[in-house]
């Protein structure tokens, strides 16, 4: 009886040391972690956003609350000629397989998209893979933020073949339009 409390003992304490040990590892990688995922999986596409502008908006992004989860997210600034023209985030829709990343950029004079950009998905290569092409997503410069595929009565050519990954950066989009909306009047009171 003695070896078995002996060894529950021991176990606890190497469960509670790990435990410990892995809490304080990731608590010290986060920032280099959250530096990676800005420089090489959003970065790109917020350049392909927010493209010509005076500043350099990763480095002048603000960490605002997203109503619908209550997560802290990411807005991204552009401003030209010291006024703030557009501000870009990032949200997600479901495609074929999994959660597709796009950033989404809105002017804010006139509340139309700037441009989006898509950040991370795991749609099958060849087909899905395509929303990420400039075919696609150009389609979306200009457009209201009730924007929609043409199916739907919307605005945006579904790619043939990849009717699931196109309906997902669309939900993204819409997403990612109700979180503007939210936070708009707080996001250009910030960068004014």
């Amino acid at each position: 009886m003695r070896e078995i409390i002996k060894m529950i003992v021991v176990l606890s304490a190497i469960c509670g040391l790990s435990g410990f040990c892995l809490s304080y590892l990731k608590q010290l990688t986060a920032p280099a972690i959250e530096n990676q995922v800005l420089t090489y999986v959003q970065g790109p596409a917020i350049k392909q956003v927010l493209a010509d502008t005076d500043n350099d908006p990763i480095a002048d992004r603000k960490k605002f609350t997203n109503p619908a989860t209550g997560k802290e997210i990411n807005v991204f600034p552009a401003i030209k000629g010291g006024k703030l023209v557009a501000i870009a985030l990032e949200d997600f829709g479901a495609g074929f397989g999994g959660d597709i990343g796009v950033i989404v950029g809105f002017n804010v004079e006139n509340d139309t998209l700037a441009g989006i950009g898509v950040t991370t998905m795991k749609e099958t290569p060849g087909l899905g893979t395509v929303v990420a092409d400039a075919r696609f997503t150009k389609q979306f410069k200009k457009q209201p933020m009730n924007v929609d595929l043409k199916s739907k009565g919307g605005q945006i050519d579904a790619l043939s073949g990849a009717t699931i990954s196109s309906t997902g950066v669309v939900t993204a989009v819409q997403n990612a339009a109700k979180v503007y909306q939210a936070i708009k009047s707080e996001a250009t009171g910030t960068w004014k």
